[in-house]
Order: structure tokens, then sequence, then C-alpha cells
């Protein structure tokens, strides 16, 4: 064999493992998120609920080093009634390992007592969902909103979309890293706090992300922009990534006052 054949040969190796290392870190940078939901019907759930994410959830997860937690609560006039906490996570082994690390904190078990011991009759929620997702290669790491209007003012769009087959789902993903959707959002400005691929659900295959606006009317503002944007208007028309969306919700949300998002 040639000098240069064996040359090209290597190089080639060597391009492979950088690639590969390349990958491969990229995966492990991107987060993981649980996002629990809690579903409730009357005041009083509200209350315990509400209590026992803010003395109880959200401080033991800050002491696990989990620095930035998302509470939010649907708008009072949504009739299912839900609040929504997100969790960022670094791996999948962190995720494995809090629940057991939560149940096993004293400080957390003292001050969930009223929330863990209520009566059958009398419970916090009505249902509670576990939802897992893992961060789009794009936009890897969580961010923390850049709004000036106060919390209680601030609306958070939590949205999902559902895909008709794997296949469909995979390339409305494409459409949103590859593609340049997420690079269009940034752009304009929609102060996105995640995008991501919904691992474990009930439904799948399905991707969320959530967008922040200081009040109802600059979120109105934002989408008519984006609809309006000559790039979204040509991404959004071609062949390629026609009918990928089978089913999709939108859910305005409230950050609590202790939401670190």
């Amino acid at each position: 064999m040639s000098s240069a054949k064996t040359s090209q040969r290597i190089l080639s190796f060597i391009v492979a493992i950088f690639i590969t290392i390349g990958c491969f870190s990229q995966s492990r940078n991107q987060s993981y998120y649980l996002l629990k939901v809690f579903h409730y019907k009357s005041d009083s759930q509200y209350h315990a609920i509400d209590e026992y994410l803010q003395n109880a959830y959200v401080p033991t997860l800050h002491s696990k080093g989990i620095k930035n937690v998302g509470a939010f609560k649907t708008y009072a006039d949504t009739s299912d009634k839900r609040f929504y906490v997100l969790v960022p996570l670094k791996s999948i082994d962190q995720f494995e390992r809090l629940e057991s690390e939560i149940q096993n904190d004293q400080t957390f078990l003292n001050n969930s007592k009223t929330y863990r011991e209520a009566a059958y009759n009398a419970t916090a929620f009505t249902r509670m969902e576990n939802i897992l997702i893992k961060a789009f290669p794009q936009a890897p790491q969580p961010a923390v909103p850049s709004l000036t209007a106060n919390k209680p003012e601030r609306v958070y769009e939590l949205r999902s979309y559902e895909g008709p087959s794997e296949q469909y789902f995979t390339n409305k993903v494409q459409m949103f890293n590859e593609g340049g959707e997420i690079a269009l959002f940034k752009r304009l400005n929609f102060n996105a706090v995640f995008y991501g691929s919904v691992i474990a659900g009930s439904r799948m295959p399905n991707l969320m992300y959530m967008t922040t606006f200081n009040s109802k009317e600059d979120r109105d503002a934002h989408w008519k922009t984006f609809g309006a944007d000559p790039e979204w208007k040509t991404l959004s028309a071609k062949p390629e990534y026609q009918h990928n969306v089978s089913k999709s919700d939108i859910i305005f949300l409230n950050p609590a006052v202790y939401s670190d998002f």
C-alpha cells in the first residue's frame, strides 16, 4: 500500500474519532428536564400544592444543587387547573437518584408532612404527571428569561407538538434545529426557557418548548411578528417540513413568586 493511501486512511480515522467525540460531547452537554404536572380542582388543593412547592419541594431541589427550578400555574380562567414544575437535570442518572435523595432528606420530610400525610379524600391534587424531556442540540441548556415586567404580569407559553409518526416527529425536531426555527425565535426575542424532545410521557412522539413574555399583549405582538417574518414563511413552506405536527397544545402560565425562571 502506498504511503499516500496509508496517510489518507490515518487521516480519515482521526477525523472519524473527532466526529464521534464531538457528537458524544454534545450529547453529554444536553440537559434533561423533569416536568411535573399537578392537576387540581379546589382552592384548598391549590394552596396545598403551592405551600408544598414553596416550602418543601423547590428548596430541597436547591439544596441538591439544582439552582434554577421553574414553578408555574395555569391562568385562573383555565378549566383544567394545573401547577407545572420544571426541573433541569444534567443526566438520566441524576433523574434516577433524585427521588430517592429527596425522600431521604429529613428537612424535606418535615416541611412536606401536611402534603404527604393528607387523607385519601383530602389529597393536594387530583392527578400528577411526570414528563421527561431531553434538550434539543441547538438549545442544550435552559435559559433564565430576560424580562422587565413583575412576575405576576408575565406570560409563559408552554407548547406541545405531537407528530403523526416517529419519522414526522424527527422531521419537526430537525426543523427546529438544523432548519433554523430556534435561531428564528432567538432573533425575534421570544425569551425561550427550553426546547426539547419528550422521551417519556403519555403523549408521544412529542416535543415541548417554553417561551416567555412581559404580558399577554407582548406575547400576541411577538407571534404576529413571527407569522409575518419572511424567514418563517420560507421555512414553513418548504416541502420537506410539511405535515410534521398532528396535534398542538398551547398552555398559558404565570410564574409563581418562588420560581427561578
